[in-house]
């Protein structure tokens, strides 16, 4: 049986074959670093995750390659509960682009059993990808964690309103994301992300005005309205008794 190392560099054998100057460059175009990158579409690389499956060892392996396409599909491939908090510090130290950082954050870290424990620390750091990967975790967790209550997402917002200062371009989008992810769980929540836009969008720095304004034409869309309304509605119905069997 080949090792996951041989077997990483199959994958990276057949990504080089299928990759092409013209994705390289519509990549290049959004802000990807594209020395590491072979030039492979996001939709060829789900067809490969599928394939492979999810498996550990190998996702490690795909990420120790430092390929671009390889690194996504580590995050494809990677097992949430075999993720440790070091694995998470290790591979947030080297992110270096906001497609590897967000990948991970979405589709491997969230469903990690120490994701909350990192978005402060992250939130916190200094360097731009880590400070990114914090707010991207938070609104990763936002998104898909369906049955996580109220008080982490409250507890979370300071740190919007702490770091929404950073004019760095990854960083302040990574924080509106995060508010406007928390923002669309609930009425409670979307109240709560409501007030830090405004006090936000008052502030004097442009990064926090920007951060603010960009969340509230987010939240206040009557389509967002409207789904909260529609979950509110649900979650007030009273709950379907089973049908009684026939005798």
């Amino acid at each position: 049986m080949s090792t996951p190392a041989a077997r990483a560099q199959e994958v990276l054998d057949a990504l080089e074959r299928q990759g092409t100057k013209a994705q390289r460059d519509g990549m290049a175009r959004y802000g990807i670093p594209v020395g590491n990158a072979f030039g492979v579409s996001v939709a060829d690389l789900h067809v490969h995750a599928k394939r492979l499956g999810r498996d550990h060892a190998l996702s490690e392996a795909l990420w120790d390659t430092g390929r671009y396409e390889a690194r996504l599909l580590a995050a494809f491939t990677g097992e949430p509960e075999l993720v440790t908090a070091a694995q998470m510090d290790r591979w947030a130290k080297v992110f270096d682009s906001w497609a590897v950082c967000d990948t991970a954050c979405l589709h491997l870290f969230d469903r990690a059993p120490h994701a909350w424990k990192k978005v402060a620390p992250w939130c916190r750091s200094h360097a731009e990808f880590v400070r990114r990967a914090g707010f991207a975790l938070l609104a990763a967790l936002a998104i898909h964690d369906k049955t996580a209550a109220d008080a982490p997402f409250l507890e979370a917002l300071p740190l919007v309103e702490e770091r929404a200062d950073d004019d760095r371009n990854f960083v302040k989008k990574a924080v509106s994301w995060a508010l406007r992810a928390v923002g669309q769980r609930n009425a409670a929540l979307h109240a709560a992300a409501i007030a830090v836009a405004e006090r936000l969008a008052a502030r004097d720095e442009p990064s926090a005005r920007w951060i603010g304004k960009d969340a509230l034409r987010d939240l206040r869309r009557p389509l967002v309205r409207k789904r909260l309304e529609a979950r509110a509605k649900k979650a007030a119905a009273p709950a379907k008794r089973p049908a009684a069997k026939k005798r």
